[in-house]
């Protein structure tokens, strides 16, 4: 493999990122945290987009992004904590609930890609 095409997965621009939340959210989810597209660029500096999910119960955030070049799969990464975590049992399943919906919009936005890939060739 090129190693220049090793670090530049596959190429979704913020913009295009932006309409997938927006349509995810148009669904009727129910998101307690704040989701965003944040500004991030390949190797070759071009816009890829990277979706962040700021949970509601924790100060934790979950991103997400395919999980290389030439791959489908996306993948999501929960940042780490300083310290343990304690909740009461409301506030465990109320993170447990943020989780799922997490896995929802990662899962969305994997199938949102493979449609893109599918009608390569025939975007604007």
């Amino acid at each position: 493999m090129n190693d220049e095409l090793e670090d530049s997965p596959p190429r979704r621009s913020g913009d295009q990122l932006r309409v997938w939340v927006d349509e995810f959210l148009g669904q009727g989810h129910a998101v307690t945290g704040t989701i965003k597209v944040v500004a991030q660029e390949d190797a070759d500096r071009q816009d890829t987009g990277l979706v962040v999910m700021n949970l509601r119960n924790t100060t934790a955030s979950i991103y997400m992004q395919p999980r290389g070049y030439d791959d489908p799969l996306w993948e999501a990464t929960l940042t780490a904590r300083p310290e343990d975590l304690t909740l009461s049992p409301h506030d465990m399943a109320s993170l447990a609930a943020e989780l799922v919906i997490a896995g929802n919009l990662c899962s969305f936005l994997q199938f949102k890609s493979l449609e893109w890939d599918r009608e390569s060739g025939r975007h604007a």
